[in-house]
């Protein structure tokens, strides 16, 4: 099969390795149909984050299950699932309490399994992992589109918003404009929120954080942005989503959060070399709570509200490219010409 591999710094290819076979009664084989870039891999690919050269990449797999172990139970070849960005069993302590991340048995995508940027995958731990897709929704390419970000952007704006403590009547801050900061802003008025200060540096993707409920955009960066939010919103404003996972993110985040509030963080964390300064949480009593986040653990109630048409997050796509094309999705996403990428292999 075809797989897209890294092999250093800026330098991702598409190229022949074994396919996928089960290894144990508890794995399937998936046939990718779509897949994605992320925006954590522009990490490794720019050389910022450890990554084993000769190793598969992707982490988003959505496709047709080809063959399943004879312990497997929830899916059937011919199904169509998605997958979180995280093997996880499904039966663990962790998993057990919605914390997936943490699973005991748990593993990744970019090992032998395939990887997700591919033709096929391996998924250990079927049933704790894969999300079937009901047989009526199994073919309409614009639901499966709105689907896909469930794999990882969608489940982890939704995590942001709800480690905030986002309700009905909120207002609050998404530090971010990247997919995971757009797809806060979708959760948050997903859950009620009534205002919502987006803060980005990219009018194309302020845009998009408008079209998903938005009320306010600001552009400013630093002390500049901080003050601006401060004043439109009276002193700040009681949760804040903080997508980015820089530290000049976190300080913007805890100098809009007001006294006494909340900041739920999902930014994978980098540029912190000299530790987080926590005397600004402890000074206002601010909590901090989130962090890697557990999609799978919202799968299910978030893919029930895109199969009612009330959630479509697939704007954060805005590239697409087919299995060839994935070094071009790489290069697109490092040189921000694109939110995220979509792949139909």
């Amino acid at each position: 099969m075809r797989a897209a591999v890294y092999y250093g710094p800026e330098d991702v290819r598409v190229e022949s390795v074994p396919d996928p076979e089960l290894a144990s009664p508890t794995d399937a084989i998936v046939r990718v149909t779509h897949t994605a870039v992320c925006g954590s891999d522009p990490w490794f690919y720019r050389g910022e984050s450890d990554r084993e050269e000769g190793s598969r990449v992707g982490h988003e797999p959505m496709g047709i299950v080809e063959e399943v172990g004879d312990d497997v139970r929830s899916v059937d070849p011919g199904d169509r699932v998605f997958a979180p960005f995280t093997i996880s069993c499904g039966y663990c302590e962790f998993c057990r309490k919605g914390l997936h991340t943490s699973c005991v048995n748990g593993d990744s995508w970019g090992g032998e399994n395939g990887g997700g940027q591919g033709e096929y995958v391996r998924c250990p731990h079927a049933d704790g992992t894969l999300v079937r897709v009901p047989d009526r929704h199994a073919d309409d390419e614009d639901t499966l589109e709105a689907l896909m970000p469930l794999t990882d952007v969608m489940g982890t704006g939704h995590h942001a918003a709800v480690s905030a403590g986002v309700e009905a009547g909120s207002t609050c801050a998404v530090v971010g404009d990247g997919a995971v900061g757009l797809c806060g802003v979708l959760a948050a008025r997903r859950l009620g929120a009534e205002r919502i200060v987006a803060i980005g540096h990219h009018e194309d993707r302020l845009d998009i954080a408008e079209r998903f409920g938005a009320t306010d955009l600001v552009t400013a960066r630093g002390d500049e942005a901080i003050e601006r939010v401060n004043e439109m919103t009276h002193g700040g404003v009681n949760h804040v989503l903080e997508c980015v996972g820089a530290a000049s993110a976190m300080e913007t985040a805890t100098g809009v959060c007001r006294p006494g509030g909340t900041v739920g963080y999902v930014g994978v964390p980098h540029g912190m070399e000299g530790g987080l300064d926590v005397f600004d949480f402890f000074g206002d009593n601010i909590s901090l709570r989130g962090g890697v986040a557990p999609v799978r653990a919202y799968a299910e109630e978030l893919m029930a509200d895109v199969l009612q048409g009330t959630l479509d997050p697939s704007p954060v796509f805005t590239k697409t490219v087919d299995l060839e094309g994935v070094p071009e999705g790489y290069r697109a996403m490092h040189e921000r010409e694109a939110v995220k990428v979509l792949v139909k292999p």
